[in-house]
């Protein structure tokens, strides 16, 4: 049986029918290209296909074999970061689609969380899977969660890289970490707390128990990579927490230390991190 090929149709349409161009949006991240909506150029070898949802930028990679039922990944922030040692190119070549959409520094608040399930739902009605992998870089990592703690049922897995796995640590400093005040207040203003006892109470962070046990009771996988002398985002105070925490409800996560503070994100070598993920996106298409 013949594999389908091409996605542009499905994107032309959502460009051109399904959501308002502004020619606003603009990719944060540094290294990307920002091009019109509706066009394509390309990623890592590969065609990327550009579209909006709600006047923001998305975009979804194609990788020449795509797989049936289209699996996908989903990186919620700096998708130009390190991309070599996350092992998304393995999967393009594997035949897994990748996609982004650009709300950049919005924390997991509740108007990124709206946009996010917008962003899916788009995705979902033109045919790719109805779980996806979600790519969670440092802050971004923190959007990963909180979206998938409210939507347990759409995620296959977390893949967390030095991730912000609790705002007092990053940006509040409130431990070891050095914390960054102006994203701090950035983040009160966005959730519209007016100090910080406030703040701090919030009990809506990724390794909060409550949101997290919605994760351990819907088995899903997680796999944090983190650099022992990451002092931006301690391991101490985010993964080594989350962790612990998950194991006791039940879940199932697994760590990988390397030699690094929070960059580099990835490893040398990522066929640990295509393992998992592969292996949970399509199981019958294994990495050796």
């Amino acid at each position: 049986m013949s594999r389908p090929r091409s996605i542009t149709p499905f994107l032309f349409a959502v460009a051109a029918c399904l959501v308002p161009i502004t020619g606003s949006a603009k990719e944060s991240q540094a290294g990307s290209t920002v091009s019109a909506p509706g066009t394509t150029d390309q990623w890592r070898g590969h065609t990327r296909h550009r579209f909006e949802v709600s006047g923001h930028q998305a975009w979804v990679v194609e990788p020449s074999n795509p797989l049936p039922g289209k699996p996908w990944t989903w990186c919620t922030e700096f998708p130009d970061a390190f991309t070599d040692r996350t092992g998304v190119p393995q999967l393009l070549e594997k035949g897994i689609h990748h996609a982004h959409i650009s709300d950049f520094n919005r924390l997991g608040c509740e108007e990124q969380l709206r946009l996010m399930d917008e962003f899916h739902k788009v995705m979902v009605s033109k045919g790719f899977a109805a779980k996806v992998g979600l790519i969670g870089i440092s802050r971004g990592g923190f959007m990963a969660y909180r979206w998938a703690q409210r939507n347990p049922d759409k995620v296959v897995f977390i893949y967390g890289d030095a991730p912000v796995c609790d705002l007092k640590s990053w940006p509040g400093g409130f431990g070891k970490g050095k914390g960054s005040p102006k994203d701090w207040q950035h983040a009160k203003n966005l959730y519209g707390w007016k100090s910080d006892e406030e703040a701090r109470a919030f009990r809506g962070n990724a390794l909060d128990e409550e949101p997290l046990s919605r994760l351990a009771a819907a088995k899903i996988p997680l796999l944090h990579v983190v650099g022992d002398a990451d002092d931006v985002v301690p391991v101490a105070e985010n993964t080594a927490i989350l962790a612990e925490r998950y194991r006791k409800l039940g879940g199932d996560i697994a760590v990988l230390h390397h030699a690094a503070g929070h960059h580099p994100h990835g490893l040398d070598d990522p066929a640990p991190v295509v393992r998992f993920m592969l292996g949970h996106l399509a199981p019958a298409n294994p990495v050796r």
